[in-house]
């Protein structure tokens, strides 16, 4: 068995894992525990009550959280002439179409989001078996397929992070820093959870919310009452 460090056994001991917690609460305990010598990322992870090997029971969207991710994503554009010169205007990090693909196909991704104009889809489609492992095609359900370039720059710059629910129902995303203060923290993780409630599937029956908790980088979880989303 791993042993288990002093800083790690003690943030440990502050939570009662019986416990649920109020969103509030959850908050104020793992910011308290976070403290490593970094600004460590505050992190949501959910398991819902779906199979997403089912197209009725996939869970996808994107949120724009409140306080922001406390990063700034590096934002790739395909787009052409004067919507490549939006793309650039809004602040996107790089922008091309057939260069950008070639670009991509060398391995050459050096940014987080991809945006694309509609009319760029046959060239990104060719790049789905290398955007898609790593979470980056662009979809039009969570906006990065779209013609108004320069908001979704906007959007991604601002902090809009996109969820999808992995093979075993479970869901999770970074939403903040340690160094937020706890109502940044809190807004953030109420916009995920009412975020994550919306893009409910029809497939979905029963129980979807399983089980949500909160952690930071290097310390324990902490587990938030299902009510709370609900509360939202």
């Amino acid at each position: 068995m791993a042993r288990v460090g002093k800083r790690f056994a003690k943030a440990q001991s502050s939570v009662d894992r019986k416990k649920a917690y109020s969103v509030e609460e959850a908050v104020a305990l793992v910011k308290a525990n976070a403290t490593a010598k970094f600004d460590e990322t505050i992190e949501i992870a959910m398991n819902l009550g779906v199979d997403p090997r089912h197209a009725d029971q996939m869970v996808r969207g994107v949120v724009a959280l409140p306080s922001g991710t406390g990063r700034s994503a590096r934002v790739a554009v395909f787009a052409r002439d004067a919507k490549a010169e939006e793309a650039k205007k809004a602040g996107a990090d790089v922008v091309g179409a057939e260069d950008l693909m070639e670009q991509v196909q060398r391995g050459e991704i050096n940014f987080d989001r991809v945006i694309a104009t509609p009319d760029m889809m046959p060239i990104v489609g060719r790049l789905g078996k290398i955007l898609g492992p790593r979470g980056m095609m662009p979809n039009p359900k969570v906006g990065t397929v779209t013609p108004n370039v320069a908001k979704a720059v906007e959007d991604a710059k601002g902090g809009a992070v996109e969820f999808r629910v992995e093979k075993a129902g479970i869901l999770h995303a970074g939403i903040g820093k340690s160094s937020f203060d706890e109502a940044a923290i809190s807004a953030n993780v109420r916009a995920f959870l009412k975020a994550v409630l919306k893009a409910r599937p029809s497939g979905a029956k029963g129980g979807y919310l399983k089980k949500i908790s909160l952690t930071s980088t290097m310390g324990p979880g902490v587990v938030i009452d299902n009510s709370e989303a609900n509360a939202s």
